[in-house]
C-alpha cells in the first residue's frame, strides 16, 4: 500500500461517496454556519424543492431574511427537541399551518409519485475541515449532513500518518479531550457536539477499524465498536477488520460509517 498521510484517506472516502451521490465541495467548509451548526445553503435548497408553497410563504413573510430567520428557528428546534425528532417530525415556524419537513425516508412501496419526488430531493452532504466553534479554530475531519442538518461527525487516523502509527483509540482520545460539547470558559454548548441538537453520531476511524459513540462526555464518553468484518481476515481478526473501498485500499471502514450513518436516518 502507498504510504499516504490522514488528507490522502479524506480523499478517498470524499470520493467515494461523491461516487455514491453525496454533495461535496472543496469550499463547502466556508459556507458551514458556526453559530447555528447548520449548513444553511441546503436547507434552503431542501426546503425550496420538496416544499414550494411553504418556501413562497416564507419569504412572503421574511423576504431576503427567509434563509437567517430559517436557520434561527431550526436550531431553536434542534436544541429543545433533538436532532432525530426534528428528521423525523420537521419544526414548526409562525405563519404556517404545518410543520416545515426536513428529511424524506423512503417509502416501503413505491406507488405515491410525490413522496418518491420528494426522496430524491434529499441532499446529503460531506464536509471536511470543518472549523464548528465561534469560540476557537478547532476543526474536525468530516462531517456529514442531511439537508443541512449534521448527522455525523468524523475524526480519521492514519496508520501511515507519522513514523509512528496511529490508531482508531488515537481518534478516540482526540474526541474525550479535545471535542467537548461545552465551551468551558463561557459554558456555551457548542450546537455541533452537544445533545441532543447536534451530530447524532460520532465516528473515531482509522484505516483499519471505527468507533461510534451518541453522545460526547469528555473522558466519560463510550465508544463502541462500529467494524464492519472482513471475511478474508483470520477468524480471529474479523471482527476488528474493515473491508476496503473499491480502490482496494482500506478505508473501507470510514466510508462504511458515513454511508450507514445517513441511511440510518434518512433512507
Amino acid at each position: 500500500m502507498t504510504l499516504h498521510r490522514e488528507v490522502n484517506l479524506e480523499d478517498e472516502i470524499c470520493a467515494d461517496l461523491s461516487a455514491a451521490g453525496w454533495l461535496h465541495d472543496p469550499a463547502d467548509a466556508g459556507r458551514y454556519d458556526r453559530a447555528q451548526a447548520l449548513f444553511v445553503d441546503d436547507t434552503v435548497a431542501w426546503i425550496q424543492a420538496s416544499q414550494p408553497e411553504t418556501w413562497d410563504a416564507l419569504c412572503k413573510s421574511h423576504g431576503t431574511a427567509a434563509p437567517k430567520v430559517i436557520a434561527e428557528r431550526l436550531r431553536k428546534a434542534l436544541d429543545a427537541l433533538g436532532t432525530l425528532a426534528v428528521l423525523r417530525q420537521g419544526f414548526e415556524m409562525v405563519g404556517l399551518k404545518r410543520p416545515v419537513a426536513m428529511g424524506q425516508f423512503n417509502s416501503a412501496l413505491a406507488m405515491n409519485d410525490d413522496l418518491q419526488v420528494r426522496y430524491a430531493a434529499n441532499r446529503l452532504r460531506l464536509v471536511r475541515q470543518v472549523h464548528y466553534s465561534v469560540h476557537h479554530e478547532n476543526s474536525i475531519d468530516l462531517v456529514l449532513f442531511v439537508n443541512g442538518i449534521p448527522v455525523a461527525t468524523v475524526e480519521l487516523k492514519s496508520h501511515y500518518t507519522r513514523h509512528d502509527t496511529q490508531s482508531v483509540q488515537d481518534a478516540v482520545y482526540q474526541y474525550k479531550t479535545d471535542r467537548e460539547s461545552l465551551f468551558k470558559p463561557r459554558n456555551a454548548p457548542e450546537p455541533l457536539l452537544a445533545f441532543p441538537g447536534g451530530a447524532l453520531v460520532h465516528f473515531a476511524v482509522s484505516n483499519a477499524e471505527a468507533a461510534m459513540a451518541t453522545r460526547l462526555d469528555g473522558l466519560h464518553t463510550t465508544f463502541l465498536p462500529f467494524n464492519q468484518g472482513l471475511r478474508a481476515a483470520p477468524a480471529t481478526r474479523r471482527r476488528k477488520a474493515s473491508p476496503p473501498t473499491t480502490s482496494g485500499r482500506r478505508c473501507g471502514s470510514a466510508t462504511a460509517s458515513c454511508r450507514s450513518s445517513a441511511a440510518t436516518w434518512c433512507r
